[in-house]
């Protein structure tokens, strides 16, 4: 058995982030947005920086659930979420706006709504 302690404060981490990227989404209607101005060139950053945070959490997650607890939950795609901050942190000049955005407005709600339900399930 995992820590379950452990495991609910890795999670609960990963929530604050989330609510992070939604806060700084806030006011992006189109990819376009992060690029024509300095406040959307510093939004994107510090959302690429909190999909990073979350992909290392998981990384971290699935390590000490000995990766029983992920799977648990396979209306997401970790697999995709866990190697976006591989994506960011080792190609960022190739991190596509129009990417960061549909991940902002498509994946981030049911990702959020998956966390919450973990959280509440441990």
């Amino acid at each position: 058995m995992f820590d379950l302690e452990l495991a609910r404060e890795i999670l609960k981490n990963i929530s604050e982030s989330l609510n992070k990227i939604v806060f700084r989404f806030e006011g992006i209607n189109s990819s376009e947005d992060f690029l024509t101005s300095p406040a959307g060139s510093e939004k994107l950053d510090s959302i690429c920086m909190q999909l990073i945070v979350i992909g290392e959490s998981l990384k971290n997650l699935d390590k000490i659930t000995e990766n029983n607890l992920l799977v648990k939950y396979p209306e997401i795609e970790w697999t995709k979420v866990k190697g976006l901050r591989d994506i960011i942190s080792h190609h960022y000049f190739d991190v596509n706006e129009d990417a960061i955005f549909d991940i902002c407005n498509n994946k981030i709600p049911p990702l959020a709504e998956t966390i919450d339900k973990m959280i509440l399930e441990l």
